[in-house]
């Protein structure tokens, strides 16, 4: 383990009502904890919607997302997939803050039908790309309507399987997160327009 824990933001990505995000988000954050190397912050965007109207500075309202997100080393980012891509509550995040993203490593939980959130992580890719963000290969999916997650016990139908994803998706981070964070510290991230 490093001296300085790794500082990882998990966002809960959907704002509905009846969401399962809270439930798939509580169940990473448990298996998170489990990993020596990191110090979670969990972000609910339905505690701070974002406005639909962009600005160059983000509002005072969402001070504290913007206080988390540049605290972050990096990021999980739990979504569901709503016709074939993710919610707009997270492209909003994400238009609303682009410094925050630089350099970091992001990773996904997804959720959703047959698919299990996929096409939500796919189209995701693209978009933290030109944030100038680094993707993880891997990530943890779960077909939430067709049992995969849920039930009683509010778990992965194949807690083990489950279980040896996240722990794979945390190791890449940790992988990444360490690196760009000194790299970032000794120089400064630059974009050119």
């Amino acid at each position: 383990m490093t001296d300085t824990p790794i500082n990882l933001a998990i966002i809960i990505g959907s704002v509905r009502p009846g969401r399962a995000g809270e439930m798939v988000a509580k169940w990473f954050r448990d298996e998170a904890a489990k990993h020596d190397q990191f110090k979670i912050t969990v972000v609910d965007l339905a505690d701070y919607p974002p406005p639909l109207i962009i600005t160059n500075e983000p509002p005072a309202e969402l001070a504290p997302i913007t206080e988390a997100l540049e605290a972050a080393d990096a990021f999980v980012v739990v979504t569901p997939e709503y016709n074939h891509s993710f919610p707009a509550s997270i492209k909003s995040l994400i238009d609303w803050h682009y410094t925050q993203w630089r350099g970091k490593p992001v990773g996904f939980v997804s959720y959703g039908g047959t698919a299990s959130g996929q096409r939500a992580v796919e189209a995701l890719r693209l978009v933290y790309a030109e944030m100038h963000a680094v993707t993880m290969r891997d990530y943890v999916s779960f077909g939430i309507y067709t049992g995969d997650f849920g039930g009683e016990d509010k778990l992965p139908a194949d807690v083990e399987a489950s279980s040896t994803a996240t722990k794979v998706l945390l190791d890449q981070l940790a992988w990444w997160a360490l690196p760009l964070r000194e790299a970032r510290a000794k120089t400064p991230y630059q974009v050119a327009f």
